[in-house]
């Protein structure tokens, strides 16, 4: 059973000294994170337990011990090191989910690195704008990817190595550097950076709706947030098998991809391959996952094959669903406690807040729709817009809002500290996104604050009216906008993406029209459908609805650099 039916009580002494006495961090002035990942794990009896299973698309595998990704990330260490990379300076990672993708995560921070964690789909020009900015000096990828490198490198004065992990006997041209990592000379031990709390640990660019990406900075002690939320929120232990989907390009993919499961001595799997429900169904029932962390896009892939596949494998397995990424719809839940006989529980969090911080735990009542509680230690309300002063009203709108202080909150944007201090009003974190709380505490999501509709002097969110849209048995997906209006200054947009079997008519229209019109007040109700063949998300799964709204608009699209297919 896990944790459940443990938090009332732990919430009522919650600290975040519970994580910090249960890890020992800091004992003995060791407070880099890549060490509490593998040596410690090692050191506790565990070196034999495997800490990753690996399979690629073409359905090769691979299988690593917890010795195995501490002897291997000592050997990436001191590689860097060898070849003259100092502590701080960024290391960049771009690699599709290969095995050492993971495991030079660790070896980087080992040796006092920065690790800069980019998607591997990126194209090059995607690349250089993170790069130039971060001045990154090295750069792992593969034979795959290598050819966007060399056609940015002249514009990189500041990128002096190219580690190419599968060269073998290919010929290399000039900083790039052949590093097999199963053959490297391994070192039994490594002397691990001795880095502080609040030394700089991972670099994730994050991208906003105008503008350049923006390179959040954390540090090491965002393990301590990490470490406890991946134990509480996704009810980690020792004798789980557990698949986060996400790639560590993401911010999920390294939080609870990388840190929060190893740092919990678990068991993980990685599947290096596109989506495909049989292939997704076959891996869980193959390995016995029992944790499964996934997104709302990924999900509504599912919904649309239906039932049928999930009965045609065993998902007995499964005791534990959580999303995460963007909001999940209602009729998410409701369908994947039909399927799986429990439901998905939604978690909230941002590339900025390094962790969970509102969530549905395992165990408590989920309400379909709603985010959750805030998490133990998180002091989370909504503040008015103008005032930014918290709404005591329940069922009011207004903007999440966090009190600054948990380990995982980043600490700064790359070279740009206005940005960073503008995300801070009146002594809260504001994170960007509006919502409601009920009276029993839940958060219930409105939208993005850019992508809220105003139509007649009403703010509409685009959530409510997707769930709506999607509750229609021919929607697969769905996506609201604001169009503008003369009348109304804007109104509603919606942009559907068709399950297969059903084609976009007239009639159709009408159908979903007359179908949502009773769950929707005649504000949010679309005063225009256009049907898609497929709505525009980022590689995390998020609809870019800005994309969308834009073309409406007439205005400039802004950076598409995260957008899938891009």
């Amino acid at each position: 059973m896990g944790n459940i039916g443990s938090y009332e009580e732990k919430y009522k002494n919650f600290e975040w000294q519970l994580s910090v006495k249960e890890l020992e961090y800091g004992k003995d002035g060791m407070y880099n994170l890549a060490y509490y990942c593998s040596e410690r794990i090692c050191e506790k009896g565990m070196a034999d337990k495997t800490a990753l299973i690996w399979e690629g698309f073409q359905g090769n595998k691979k299988k690593y011990t917890y010795n195995d990704i501490r002897l291997y990330s000592n050997a990436i260490a001191q590689f860097l090191l060898d070849n003259g990379i100092k502590p701080e300076e960024r290391i960049c990672l771009f690699m599709d989910r290969i095995p050492e993708l993971y495991i030079s995560f660790l070896g980087v921070l080992k040796m006092g690195g920065i690790v800069q964690p980019l998607f591997s789909a990126f194209g090059e020009e995607a690349l250089f704008t993170r790069l130039e900015d971060a001045s990154t000096c090295a750069i792992f990828t593969t034979m795959k990817h290598i050819r966007k490198v060399r056609k940015i490198l002249h514009k990189l004065p500041d990128l002096k190595y190219i580690f190419v992990v599968d060269a073998g006997n290919k010929k290399l041209e000039k900083f790039e550097i052949s590093f097999n990592m199963e053959k490297a000379q391994l070192n039994e031990k490594f002397d691990i950076y001795k880095a502080g709390p609040e030394f700089p640990s991972v670099l994730h660019y994050t991208s906003g709706t105008t503008g350049k990406p923006k390179g959040a900075m954390h540090v090491h002690s965002s393990l301590i947030a990490q470490h406890i939320t991946a134990k509480w929120a996704l009810d980690l232990t020792t004798d789980d098998i557990y698949w986060c989907t996400a790639d560590p390009g993401w911010v999920t993919g390294t939080s609870y991809g990388i840190i929060g499961p190893w740092a919990s001595g678990v068991t993980q799997v990685v599947l290096d391959s596109g989506f495909n429900t049989d292939k997704w169904y076959s891996f869980i029932e193959r390995h016995k996952v029992t944790i499964w962390y996934t997104a709302p896009t990924a999900i509504r892939l599912l919904m649309k094959e239906g039932a049928g596949p999930v009965k045609a494998h065993d998902m007995s397995c499964l005791r534990h669903l959580i999303s995460v990424g963007e909001p999940l719809n209602a009729e998410a839940v409701i369908w994947s406690q039909e399927v799986f006989k429990k439901p998905f529980h939604d978690s909230y969090w941002q590339t900025e807040t390094g962790a969970i911080v509102i969530t549905n735990f395992p165990g408590m009542t989920v309400k379909p729709g709603s985010m959750g509680t805030p998490f133990p230690g998180i002091t989370a309300v909504v503040v008015d817009p103008k005032k930014f002063e918290p709404i005591e009203t329940a069922g009011t709108v207004g903007l999440i809002a966090l009190k600054p202080g948990w380990p995982s909150m980043f600490r700064t944007y790359w070279n740009n500290k206005k940005l960073y201090d503008e995300k801070f009003k009146n002594g809260w974190y504001i994170c960007g996104d509006r919502a409601s709380i009920d009276n029993e505490g839940y958060f219930w999501f409105m939208g993005r604050d850019d992508d809220v509709i105003n139509t007649a002097g009403h703010l509409v969110g685009p959530f409510e009216i997707e769930s709506a849209l999607l509750e229609h048995p021919a929607v697969a997906e769905s996506a609201a906008v604001g169009k503008p209006d003369p009348v109304n200054m804007e109104v509603v947009k919606a942009f559907i993406a068709l399950k297969p079997g059903h084609e976009p008519n007239a009639d159709l229209e009408l159908d979903i029209m007359n179908f949502i019109r009773k769950k929707l007040s005649p504000l949010a109700m679309p005063q225009a459908i256009e049907f898609v063949s497929s709505l525009p998300k980022t590689r995390s799964g998020k609809i870019m609805r800005r994309m969308l709204r834009a073309k409406e608009w007439g205005e400039e699209i802004g950076d598409t650099s995260t957008l899938e297919n891009d």
